[in-house]
């Protein structure tokens, strides 16, 4: 019934006697074997039937070309550089040329330029997940210089660990990759979070981060090709072959081959002989075809989808299969590689791609030459993902109002606009909260080390700590052994800056002036902490609960090195060492707090130090204490960087037992009682609050124009400020200090990237 042609060649009507029509006879009959609609569902009224029947009699009218079939578009493979048109208005971004001509051609009015405000708040969050400071908004929008945008965003893509903490968000997503989650209690799924976040911080050509997920040169980034080994029995689709062709397709060409490794798609083209040769590369067994979970008897066999670039040798040894596979992906040829980045790029800064959705790139784009000068450009670039971000944030399409009023009806041809607002991911609007709050935590769940190590940070001569721990034989400590180990010092001038790298082998708990700071239970992975807020002015005493988890007597050490920068100019260092003191007697926190101690204090015993502890020193803490030693703060813990948490779930955050390249952008009712009432949230406004109020006392004024600068980069307009008063009153309290700051993060401004 797709097309006249065909309704007329299959013989179901009768043109020249329409009650002849073996079409009306499904629709009028009463046999359940033959009525159509089938009989469990609603049969055609008389009038309908009436209807077809004077449709037949007509002779089948039909609009030419009309088609019921689903109307299919090939992508085409090879690259392409699309003609520019001519520049318009001065604007001389590629980008834009090619959206003027398209707006133009559309009959759409170019979308009206954002004001400085609005561009720092979104690009600092597209590029860096990060709101401007409150110093920040005030400096970008009185700065009169004609290049400050373009300064901005360069500013933002060279801040590595800023980039790197933001997109790995993204990736993770992509990559199916997480700190925790189904299959790492059982060893059946391995991280590649280390490779991954390095990758992000070097910028690491997207190339080549592809050839080393598809065939990794070693195993810190084998957990990709991996997959997930499930308990117990699986489906043929959800081996590990099969998964293997499901994310290698749908993270690097945007191809959802789920549908296919079970049976031939309904939607595209591939096929289960596509899906199964692919799922073949990377197995070491024979496969069987399996048809609906059903075995077929047919073998699969090695090969790639896209013959005209070349092919897998079946007969290769696994290893050299995955290097082929990895080639051709990557191949120059191979404009598809390119085209379902520089998509998913454009989503992420627009707010919908060029393709959409994203892992259906046989669907055809509102711009082909669009995507294929971004795809071009890419692959000039050298593969840089930084280059096409800042290539799209210069432009002046990026730099334009979104698109928040236009609706387009269902079924009818996207037409661009402007940019899509978008919402906040989970880990932006956690990481505003703590920023505006200054409750982030101290300690992260992600194996990284958040910094480039330079060429001479292990050469450094500044580490002048040791490893201590109390009562010990030749630093041999008793099984379950707990010691307090203290430290005090005094603050001669206010700190200003500087901070901590602390490790224990098993376990510690860190207290400054008798407050939880930090804990760590992975002596390998030592933290970095912000000091400068928990210290005071005169005497400071640090504790660290150690612990020696081993039932038997084993090595155990605590090692911990500071470098603090005071308001006078000087300079502070702190490190572990035979000055501290400590004693067997520890007491039980409660609260986050230490409460008193009983028991002598004795003089902490140097131990001497395992090579596995001077490797942990010399590849983590070294180079971080030359960080801070060169002046760079401890940058803040993000979410990214931490185990899923219910609020992060409720806000969209993926489980990532599945490649998920788009959010949902819809709210959950979930979600907005978490957003009201949950307790995280909660305990964070109140301390901001608190320091709010300490910061401006009574100046309420300053103190709603602090929250409206840091929360949405603009000062708070008159009718706001009006409101505010209102409510704080002329003494400010916690509580309603609290609630103005809810409701601030509760508006559509703050939860939209507009």
């Amino acid at each position: 019934l797709n097309t006249r042609e065909a309704v007329v060649d299959s013989g179901f009507v009768d043109l020249e006697d329409a009650e002849y029509s073996h079409l009306l006879d499904v629709v009028t009959s009463s046999d359940p074997n033959l009525k159509m609609p089938p009989p469990d569902r609603p049969a055609m009224s008389e009038q309908e039937v009436g209807v077809v029947r004077e449709w037949i009699e007509e002779g089948l009218p039909w609009e030419p070309g009309f088609t019921f079939a689903i109307e299919t578009y090939e992508p085409p493979l090879r690259p392409r550089l699309p003609d520019l048109p001519p520049v318009r208005d001065g604007r001389f971004n590629p980008i834009d040329r090619i959206l003027d001509q398209y707006l133009s051609d559309n009959g759409v009015v170019r979308p009206k330029p954002i004001d400085d405000a609005a561009f720092l708040r979104r690009v600092s969050l597209d590029l860096v997940g990060l709101l401007p400071t409150e110093k920040q908004a005030k400096e970008f929008v009185s700065d009169p210089s004609s290049t400050k945008r373009e300064e901005l965003i360069e500013a933002l893509l060279t801040d590595e660990i800023g980039y790197a903490d933001h997109w790995i968000t993204f990736f993770n997503d992509l990559l199916r990759n997480d700190y925790s989650g189904t299959g790492f209690i059982t060893g059946g799924r391995k991280q590649i979070s280390k490779w991954l976040y390095d990758s992000l911080l070097t910028n690491k050509p997207f190339d080549q981060l592809a050839r080393e997920l598809i065939a990794p040169p070693n195993g810190d980034s084998q957990g990709y090709i991996d997959g997930i080994k499930w308990r117990g029995e699986v489906s043929a689709g959800q081996t590990i072959p099969i998964q293997f062709s499901q994310s290698v397709s749908q993270s690097f060409l945007g191809i959802n081959m789920k549908c296919a490794s079970c049976h031939d798609s309904f939607i595209d083209r591939w096929t289960l002989k596509d899906a199964y040769g692919l799922a073949a590369i990377y197995a070491n067994e024979t496969l069987e075809l399996h048809r609906c979970d059903k075995p077929t008897g047919e073998t699969a066999r090695a090969q790639w989808m896209f013959p005209e670039l070349g092919q897998i040798d079946a007969s290769a040894p696994r290893e050299t299969r995955l290097q082929q596979l990895a080639e051709l992906m990557t191949h120059s040829e191979n404009g598809r590689f390119a085209r379902t980045i520089v998509n998913r790029l454009w989503f992420q800064l627009m707010g919908r791609g060029i393709v959409h959705p994203l892992d259906a790139m046989q669907t055809e784009p509102w711009s082909e030459d669009l995507l294929d000068y971004l795809a071009a450009d890419f692959v000039e670039n050298g593969f840089d993902l930084k280059a096409t971000l800042r290539q799209i944030a210069r432009s002046e399409a990026y730099q334009s109002k979104s698109d928040v009023t236009s609706q387009q009806a269902a079924g009818n041809r996207f037409v661009y606009r402007g940019p899509k607002a978008k919402r906040l991911t989970a880990e932006q609007f956690i990481d505003a909260i703590w920023q505006l709050t200054g409750s982030a935590p101290e300690r992260y769940d992600a194996p990284v080390i958040r910094g480039i190590v330079g060429p001479n940070d292990g050469e450094s001569n500044q580490m002048e700590g040791v490893w201590i721990w109390g009562a010990n034989d030749n630093g041999v400590a008793s099984g379950q052994d707990t010691v307090v180990l203290r430290k005090q010092f005094e603050v001669d001038s206010p700190v200003v800056s500087g901070g901590a790298v602390i490790t224990c082998d098993n376990a510690y708990d860190l207290y400054v002036n008798n407050r939880w700071v930090s804990s760590g239970d992975d002596w390998s992975q030592p933290q970095s902490i912000v000091l400068s807020h928990h210290l005071r002015g005169g005497t400071n005493t640090l504790h660290v609960i150690a612990k020696n988890g081993s039932d038997r007597p084993n090595p155990a050490g605590m090692y911990f090195e500071a470098r603090l920068t005071l308001k006078d100019g000087s300079k502070l260092a702190i490190q572990s060492d035979s000055s501290w003191q400590f004693t067997p007697d520890a007491p039980t926190p409660t609260n986050k707090r230490l409460g008193s101690i009983q028991g002598d204090w004795l003089a902490a015993t140097a131990v001497p130090e395992l090579p596995v502890w001077k490797e942990a020193v010399d590849t983590i803490i070294r180079p971080a204490i030359a960080r801070i030693e060169g002046g760079n703060e401890i940058p803040m813990v993000r979410a990214s960087l931490l185990k899923n948490t219910a609020l992060m779930k409720s806000l969209g955050r993926p489980m990532r037992e599945q490649i998920v390249s788009m959010r949902p952008n819809s709210l959950t009712t979930l979600e907005a009682i978490d957003l009201a009432n949950e307790s995280q949230l909660a305990g964070a406004f109140a301390a901001g609050a608190d320091r709010l109020i300490e910061h401006h006392g009574n100046d309420v004024d300053g103190l709603i124009q602090s929250i409206f600068l840091a929360a949405l980069s603009r000062n708070a307009t008159r009718t706001e400020l009006e409101i505010m008063r209102a409510a704080l009153g002329e003494e400010p309290e916690t509580g309603s200090v609290q609630d103005a700051m809810w409701a601030v993060c509760m508006l559509p401004e703050f939860i939209l990237i507009r």
